[in-house]
Order: structure tokens, then sequence, then C-alpha cells
């Protein structure tokens, strides 16, 4: 079928699970930050399992093809994988300049980096339960998470890039061995700050998907539009993911009005195009998503697109966050019935 849809990962969390008001008040988390939740603990797996089954319902009647879990037990789509980890100290945190710039406590690098156990695996399984459609799951990137942590043990930030890179890779083993279809990697830093990226940043996601047993995605973003407003008119990093091996790649053009004319570097590769303005609260028609879709055409064969929003849904209200799903869905199927 032309034009699948899909999120990119995270779907918007209930207000009576999350406290929506703390979360748009700051920057996504890189520690834990359990104060978001509103439900005590003894009481929140329950909960989280019936949000996730609210947020896969929402996809499956938005008309989308491929499913997530909407992320909806992390409190930020990195900190639930990068805080799981042995060799991190979480609870003497340390600080690193977010994307924007600005101070944010993040996990302290103290030891070597270990998978303990895995760490999404049981969040693929009840997603694969309740849904019959393909599954998606989502994981930080290495470098990504490199960028998010203070380093205080590996001589070099490339060789902590490293040590998440083997994290990762036996994470996605072992999400595959439990049935994923698609699994995404997020590495939206490779985007902030290209020069570590070009350095090393791809040589560390590339260790992370070695021998990766199925279809393996990247998402590389401009941030949150409800957290970084301004966008750039192009990518910093993006032709050179050419080199990733990776199956699909994921970008944004709906709020950057992206010159698709950059995705021409990427033929052959699956391209999930993001196309839904997440800073505008209008819902976009159907004919405007159709229409973002063509400017990819002349660049990605038809066959070769995913269609998505820009980024994850997570800060949106629900009626909005909705009410693009289904635009989005209606979108591809106009351009699908117009070229079949």
């Amino acid at each position: 079928m032309l034009f699948p849809t899909s999120l990119v990962g995270s779907y918007c969390q209930p207000d009576w699970l999350i406290d929506r008001s703390k979360l748009a008040g700051r920057f996504p988390p890189r520690t834990r930050a359990q104060e978001l939740w509103r439900i005590p603990a003894d009481h929140l797996k329950e909960a989280q399992d019936d949000a996730t089954i609210v947020a896969i319902r929402a996809q499956e009647e938005a008309g989308l093809d491929i499913i997530t879990d909407g992320e909806i037990r992390r409190e930020s789509y990195s900190n639930r994988f990068a805080t799981a980890l042995e060799g991190v100290d979480i609870d003497n945190p340390g600080v690193a300049l977010d994307r924007s710039g600005e101070p944010n406590p993040v996990p302290r690098i103290v030891g070597k980096i270990k998978r303990k156990h895995a760490v999404e695996v049981e969040d693929l399984k009840f997603l694969k339960a309740n849904t019959d459609r393909m599954v998606k799951i989502t994981l930080p990137g290495p470098f990504t998470m490199s960028q998010q942590a203070q380093n205080d043990f590996y001589p070099s930030a490339e060789e902590a890039a490293m040590g998440y890179a083997e994290a990762v890779r036996e994470e996605i083993a072992d999400l595959f061995a439990a049935g994923a279809d698609v699994v995404q990697l997020d590495e939206p830093y490779m985007q902030a700050r290209p020069e570590a990226a070009e350095e090393y940043g791809l040589r560390a996601l590339n260790a992370a998907l070695e021998d990766a047993a199925g279809t393996t995605a990247v998402h590389i973003c401009f941030g949150y539009a409800a957290i970084i407003h301004a966008r750039p008119e192009g990518y910093s990093f993006l032709p050179q993911m050419k080199d990733c091996s990776c199956n699909q790649v994921s970008i944004e053009t709906g709020q950057s009005n992206l010159d698709c004319a950059v995705l021409e570097n990427l033929r052959g590769k699956t391209v999930i195009l993001g196309v839904l303005d997440l800073s505008d609260p209008e819902v976009e028609t159907a004919e405007v998503i159709a229409d973002r879709i063509r400017r990819a055409l002349p660049y990605v064969d038809a066959d070769k697109i995913i269609v998505a929003p820009d980024c994850g849904l997570k800060y949106l209200p629900r009626d909005i966050a909705f009410g693009k799903m289904q635009a989005m869905s209606s979108g591809a199927a106009l351009l699908r019935a117009e070229l079949s």
C-alpha cells in the first residue's frame, strides 16, 4: 500500500495520568521526573496500561497503519531507557546544555555503560497484545544519549557514545526477538550538534544498528514545537544519513516547509515524511496533507514514503492530536487514490 501512516513515536498522555501543565513548563527531563505522574506508584503501572490502550485505540480509529504505544509510560522520549542503564548516576545528576543552550540536569556517567536488563520489551509485548496492526517501538539513539549526559568516566565523548551504542544494540536485538516490526532510534541531537555527529555520532549510530534483525528507522528533528519554536530552513545533518545502515529516515517538513530536494540524497531509503505542523493548533485538511506529500515525490519514490507527524504528539491537546492524525490518514488516502 502506498503512503502507510504512523506516529513518529509519542501520543499525548491524558491529564488524569500526567500533570500536563508541569510537563509543558519544562524541557523534556533527562533524569527521572516522577513528580509528573498524578497516579500513586502502587497503581501507576495499571494506569499506564489503561492509557496505552487508549492511545492504541485512538491511532486505530484515526486510521493509522503502523501503531506505537504512544510512549505513554515515559516522562520523556529518552529518560526511560537512559536512566535504566548501569554506569550512570541519576541520584547525583550532572549538568549538560540542552539543544536550546540552557543547562539541564542529566545522568552522570560514572562507570562503564551497560544494559542491566531489557527495558522496553514488556512495553512492546503489551503493544502487540492490543493491536493486530504492524507495530513500531522507539529508543533514544546513542549519540543523543551521550549529549544528554555528563561524562565523568570515559576518556572521550566518542567512547561514551560507543558505550551507549552497545546498550542500544542489545535492546534492539531483544525487541526484534519479541516481535517488533520496526525499531526506531531517536537522534535529534544529530541535527542540533552536526559537527560532533559528523565526527563520531554516525559511527556510534551504525554500531547500535549492527546486526539488527528487522526494519530500523532513525528520527532526526528540530525539537518539539511546543518547546523549540524557531525552525531553520533546512537540516544541518541529513545528507550524511545516506551512510547510515538504517532502512528508514524520519524527518520534518510540515512546520519548516522543508525544501524536499535534500531528500534526493537519501534515494533508496524509506522516508518517514513529517507532514503535520505541530506548532499550529488548527487541524490540517486532507488536501493540505496531500500537498505536503506531493512536495517529496520528485525526490522520493512513492512506495518509499511513510506519512507521519513532524515529531511526537506528546504536547498537543488530545482533541487536536486526534484530529491531526485523522487528517494525516485522510490526506494519505486522497493521494493514494489519485495515484492508483
